[in-house]
């Protein structure tokens, strides 16, 4: 039998790796130990780094914790933040130390790198289907006694599927799933309540499962009318509780408690506080909420919609959540009186909602960076450049020079952390204190 990885030493490993000249924003010619990034005392803002550089400014991250933590102790719930935002087994460690109950995945290869940096606990957002992924989970399963695993079903296959392959592969314990409610038109799960009692009784009586919850995803029905989108999730949420009850009153739930789960990072609110109104039934219930994006947030897409959040919840949280990524370049080109061409793309920055939303300009020697005005934007991106477009008649058409530094805010952070394999942890005066990793 193999031994099953430590997840402590894989992390050490990673400070012990030898990064090779070429790590996408470190300014290095020779091989050098990741542990001794902080040693170093680059800063960003002092050219020091190579550009472009992805930075997580560590106060963000540290306020964004410390917030979730006690937003969901407020509403009973826990957290299992969805991993895929990040992929780095360093904020993974951060969030569990930091008291969440588990982490979400959305594959089974990054269930894999999870387990490998020591994650115990998770919950796969997605359904189960593919023969290979089944036997890789199985395997964990039956190899660790610790590791516990949850995933989701939709339909009579998946169920006979997943049923089958617990009892091939000798497994002692239950499969625990939660059975998806969807959303018309939308992406997996049971299109009615009626069709998810169904499975829920299908799952219950199959061998080698176990029923643990019922789950949705209410993230699909963001739109552009706010009010709308309150009106829709609370009514989606309030369909997952009285099928739960339904469940409940059949019997069909078969562990100690019930896992009732949603909440990506745009309406979590709604589902916490429509989570908590369920009491009253035969076990305790335990709500779980999936948001990833907390922890960076970001100064786009999520950053609205997380003020309105905060608006809903009054003063009780305070200061809401801190854009923590940041992507700095160098303005390579001055080629027109108003325009600059920087040194970052689509390979370097989020560009599937928003462009980059630019911030601060900076100049080496400097004492510290500007903020930039109103009116200045990244109007397009080529893979490795972004068109920086200055106000006609503003005083930066004169004074921005090639060399200068400009530091971006990324609208949707999951897709800026899949284009890094390391990124800078930074204090508030931008001096690179040590790095994390990503596995994409």
């Amino acid at each position: 039998m193999n031994k099953l990885p430590d997840g402590g030493l894989a992390l050490a490993s990673l400070e012990e790796q030898l990064l090779q000249p070429g790590v996408k924003g470190l300014p290095i010619t020779e091989p050098l130990r990741q542990g001794a990034i902080g040693v170093q005392r680059w800063n960003v803002l002092a050219g020091d780094t190579s550009f472009p550089v992805a930075v997580l400014k560590q106060s963000a991250l540290q306020h964004n914790l410390d917030w979730m933590q006690c937003f969901c102790q407020r509403y009973g719930a826990v957290l299992a933040p969805h991993g895929k935002t990040t992929m780095s087994p360093q904020l993974f460690g951060a969030q569990l130390g930091n008291g969440a109950w588990g982490i979400t995945l959305a594959t089974i290869s990054q269930v894999q790198i999870a387990y490998r940096f020591g994650v115990r606990r998770v919950l796969l957002a997605n359904e189960l289907v593919a023969p290979a992924d089944i036997r890789a989970v199985l395997h964990l399963m039956k190899e660790d006694a610790g590791f516990e695993f949850f995933a989701l079903v939709d339909s009579a296959e998946g169920v006979a599927r997943l049923s089958q392959a617990v009892q091939h592969s000798g497994l002692q314990r239950p499969l625990p799933l939660l059975v998806e409610l969807g959303i018309a038109g939308k992406r997996a799960g049971c299109r009615s309540a009626q069709q998810v009692l169904e499975l829920a009784r299908a799952v219950a009586q199959a061998p080698g499962l176990e029923l643990a919850g019922i789950e949705g995803y209410e993230g699909l029905l963001v739109s552009h009318d706010r009010a709308a989108d309150v009106e829709a999730v609370s009514t989606f949420v309030a369909q997952i509780v009285e099928i739960v009850r339904q469940a409940d009153k059949e019997g069909l739930f078969g562990a100690t408690q019930i896992l009732l789960s949603a909440g990506g990072s745009a309406y979590f609110d709604l589902v916490a506080r429509g989570f908590s109104r369920i009491d009253g039934l035969s076990r305790p219930v335990l709500p779980v909420l999936r948001s990833g994006c907390y922890l960076t947030n970001d100064h786009g897409f999520y950053h609205g919609l997380t003020q309105e959040l905060g608006e809903r919840e009054g003063a009780v949280l305070k200061d809401g959540l801190l854009p923590a990524l940041e992507v700095w370049s160098v303005v390579l080109s001055r080629p027109e009186p108003t325009l600059a061409i920087l040194s970052m793309g689509k390979r370097d920055a989020s560009y599937d909602i928003d462009l980059p939303l630019p911030l601060l300009v900076h100049r080496p020697g400097d004492a510290k960076p500007q903020a930039l005005p109103e009116g200045v934007r990244i109007e397009k991106m080529n893979d490795q450049h972004a068109y920086l477009r200055l106000p006609e008649g503003h005083a930066l058409c004169e004074t921005l020079q090639v060399g200068d530094l400009l530091g971006c805010g990324i609208s949707h952070p999951c897709t800026t952390f899949d284009k890094w394999t390391l990124l800078l942890a930074v204090d508030d005066d931008y001096t690179v204190h040590h790095a994390v990793n990503t596995f994409f």
